[in-house]
């Protein structure tokens, strides 16, 4: 009897940890999946995947039969979740997502909310590709990548065309957007 109650203890003591330790999925990101919505979740689906939410889209454009250039997804009360960038397949799916809520994070733990020293930290960089206005940060063996705006950039590197480095770019430098490309 001794060792029975032994048993029930310890056996509640580590189901107790156990399910502390488990993530709400609803914003996680993940390689396959953005909160509810799955890598190979169909543009079709989103009012199912979404039926707690608000869908918001282009009609003049869907109405014109080219179909939406964005879908935004807004949380009941108005907070702004995700933009949603379908491809242009007969069957579409979702090629780009852009996250708006700082709920979402990586498994990691990075957010719209992160510095690019919490990149830095938590990632291995792949490419810096700078543009006009902003730099663009791909992470390694992964479909998430930032954008940090040159605004964040040391002033002589704001106005300059070449090519900024990872160790140019300031560790307090936030992320402008993050988002999450599906390549097929």
């Amino acid at each position: 009897m001794r060792n029975l109650l032994k048993f029930i203890f310890l056996f509640s003591i580590v189901f107790t940890i156990k399910c502390k330790k488990e993530k709400d999925p609803t914003f996680s990101i993940t390689e396959k999946q953005v909160g509810k919505l799955k890598k190979e979740s169909l543009v079709r689906d989103l009012e199912l995947i979404y039926t707690e939410d608000s869908i918001v889209t282009d009609t003049v454009r869907g109405n014109f039969g080219r179909g939406s250039s964005k879908i935004n997804i807004f949380e009941k009360g108005g907070k702004h979740l995700l933009i949603l960038t379908p491809s242009t397949d007969s069957i579409a799916t979702i090629e780009n997502v852009q996250i708006k809520d700082p709920r979402y994070t990586t498994v990691n733990g990075i957010g719209i909310n992160s510095t690019f020293k919490d990149i830095k930290e938590k990632y291995t960089i792949r490419k810096v590709i700078t543009s006009l206005n902003n730099v663009l940060i791909l992470i390694k063996d992964s479909d998430v990548y930032f954008t940090i705006d040159k605004k964040e950039l040391p002033e002589n590197l704001r106005y300059n065309n070449t090519n900024i480095e990872a160790v140019q770019i300031p560790d307090i430098a936030k992320i402008k957007y993050m988002m999450i490309g599906w390549d097929y």
